[in-house]
């Protein structure tokens, strides 16, 4: 089971809050790359760059190999395997409510249509 409190998590959660940092998993996900082809995309420098991916390193996300004056980055992704464990928590709560949900307007229909008097709904006309 996943800890829900704890600081990995919160690293997470604030490392996919950035928009450029998610494009960033999204190309590692493909497969490794250097900082320098991370970086193209957004136009920004490599120190620009490299602090963005000082984030994702920092929060384990992505493992950084320095081979001379390359570095190659790639994605490690066991701690999005956390997140997505603490999340389904609350996907399984919502899907109990639209099941809750689901059942009372079926129950409001058929009851409904008990009545006296009562007409069938008829379906829209396709257009």
């Amino acid at each position: 089971m996943v800890e829900f409190q704890t600081p990995h998590l919160d690293a997470v959660f604030h490392a996919l809050s950035d928009p450029t940092r998610r494009a960033i998993l999204h190309r590692l996900a493909n497969g490794q790359h250097t900082v320098s082809a991370l970086a193209t995309p957004f136009n920004m420098s490599l120190a620009g760059a490299s602090k963005h991916i000082k984030v994702l390193e920092a929060a384990g996300l992505v493992r950084r190999q320095v081979r001379g004056r390359t570095h190659t980055c790639e994605l490690q992704a066991t701690r999005l395997a956390e997140a997505q464990e603490w999340l389904r928590h609350y996907e399984r709560f919502w899907n109990a409510r639209l099941d809750d949900l689901e059942k009372l307007l079926r129950d409001e229909d058929r009851t409904s249509a008990d009545e006296p008097g009562a007409t069938t709904p008829t379906k829209p006309a396709k257009p």
